[in-house]
């Protein structure tokens, strides 16, 4: 008669495994979309910062 209850345990403890492997899956995703975004942050920032740089020089340079 105890079988029926170990099953539905069994199903209980598989679906929580499922869950915190899809929730380590979808947190990995998450990082990896966030350093992605830092990463092209940093690079835009980069290219602005030199962009006025040589701007800057190039505009005393002439005077």
């Amino acid at each position: 008669m105890n079988r029926p209850h170990t099953v539905v345990g069994m199903g209980k403890i598989l679906l929580g495994i499922a869950i915190v492997v899809v929730a380590f899956m979808a947190f990995g995703w998450l990082l990896g979309l966030l350093g992605t975004l830092l990463k092209w942050a940093l690079i835009i920032g980069a290219v602005v910062l030199v962009v006025g740089a040589v701007s800057r020089f190039a505009r005393t340079s002439k005077d």
